[in-house]
């Protein structure tokens, strides 16, 4: 019975984790009970209710697990910051905790969002100098010349225009694709796969094969690299480190940006429009170029698309906000949570433009697991929200802003569509 309800736990927490290596579709949250998807459900952009008054009573909550699972839910802000900064309280290491799934996600995902110091600390100081502003600013003329076809594709659709498919979704796809090193004439391949793994309507098959066959390319253009290093973020990982990380550990590597920054970004995208066609004045202000730092800011906190950290597994006992936490239980961190805190304002769930909060966001998460490529998330947004604005002045809804669909219960949250006017 003891392995059997072990080979359960692995099953259920392996569901849980993998929905952030994008191995498995959205249908299969529909596995794990409502009392555990709640906290992943929204009312229009806001969270639901629950989340104010669980934050308010109970900051660390435990969910009803099935088979004994102990999962906690964190909504306030410090004890969300808590956890994520914590560096050895908890564990990210898929593999030590997931055992044998019998869903296909793999063994271990790779990247960053799985591992743990010191092999987490080595691959990050890799990756880093690749992130950094004044390393990223090489992309700006690029991102500026994808938003720009992707505005004369959107302008080429006729009405209604999918603004997801033909401007969230491929901007940062193609962004990525200029990140990496994809050569040119691989990008609409390679384009259609990364967000084919996205793309439920033929099932999820489909999506798993996806996956793969992204993986599979990339295994082949790490051998090139290896070969030929090119500019991209393949090519200097190879010309700096050489034999430092294998090739595992680069398709690791950039599949976690591909699928850290593909979706994330897209859902950013489009529901920032969706807000800026609802609110003529900040769409003006934004339109002009007024402080568009400052509101994608105030976008990324009021919007925050990824819902829940990485889970957690806590590595010994301990207490957070006063509750005990044992060894082997799962914490969730809700960002959206954290960030409708009081503390950034009597009225968290308002966005509010000249908003200037004492404490800084969640969205991109924290600690040492902060997401590596928020930089190059916000250079997306500062460029492309401003651009579809003045493009498209009188860019609005194709439907009823009430009848958009939002996913229902989705770690990133999203539409599927989004269909516009454009005149």
């Amino acid at each position: 019975m003891a392995s059997l309800v072990s080979a359960v736990r692995s099953q259920v927490l392996g569901l849980l984790i993998s929905k952030f290596a994008g191995d498995v579709p959205y249908a299969d949250l529909a596995l794990l009970p409502e009392e555990v998807l709640w906290p992943l459900h929204r009312d229009g952009l806001d969270p639901v209710e629950r989340i104010a008054l669980t934050r308010a009573r109970e900051p660390v909550t435990r969910l009803p697990a099935p088979f004994g699972i102990r999962v906690w839910l964190i909504t306030g802000h410090e004890p969300v910051r808590e956890v994520l900064s914590s560096l050895d309280g908890f564990s990210n290491d898929f593999a030590k905790f997931a055992g044998r799934l019998r869903v296909k996600v793999g063994a271990d995902p790779g990247g960053l969002g799985f591992s743990d110091p010191p092999a987490h600390t080595r691959l990050r100081r890799m990756l880093t100098p690749e992130f950094t502003v004044r390393r990223l600013s090489r992309l700006q003329p690029r991102i500026e010349a994808i938003v720009a076809d992707r505005l004369d594709a959107l302008g080429a659709a006729g009405m209604p225009a999918d603004l997801w498919q033909e401007w969230a979704l491929p901007i940062p796809a193609l962004t990525i694709c200029e990140l990496l090193g994809v050569p040119v004439a691989d990008r609409a391949y390679f384009q259609q796969l990364s967000t084919d793994r996205f793309d439920l309507a033929d099932g999820a098959r489909a999506s798993l094969d996806a996956v793969a066959e992204s993986l599979a390319y990339l295994g082949g253009l790490i051998t090139e690299q290896r070969r030929n290093p090119g500019e991209g973020l393949l090519g200097a990982l190879v010309r700096t480190h050489g034999a430092e990380i294998d090739d595992r550990e680069l398709a690791g590597l950039a599949d976690g940006v591909l699928t850290g920054g593909l979706e994330t970004s897209a859902s950013m995208l489009a529901l920032g429009a969706l807000v800026l066609m609802g609110d003529a004045t900040m769409a003006g202000r934004m339109r002009a170029g007024d402080e568009v730092d400052a509101m994608v800011e105030e976008l990324l906190r009021y919007l925050t698309v990824v819902q829940v950290a990485f889970p957690r597994v806590a590595v010994h006992d301990l207490r957070i906000a006063g509750v005990q936490i044992r060894a082997g239980d799962v914490v969730m961190c809700s960002l959206i949570g954290a960030n409708r805190d009081r503390l950034f304002g009597d009225d968290p769930d308002r966005l509010d433009p000249d908003r200037r909060p004492d404490r800084s966001h969640l969205a991109f998460g924290h600690g040492v697991h902060r997401c590596i490529g928020a930089e190059l998330a916000r250079m997306e947004l500062r460029t492309a929200l401003p651009a579809l604005l003045r493009r498209f002045p009188q860019l609005r809804p194709a439907i009823d802003p009430a009848e958009v669909k939002f996913r229902r219960a989705s770690i990133v949250f999203g539409v599927d569509s989004l269909p516009v006017r454009t005149t």
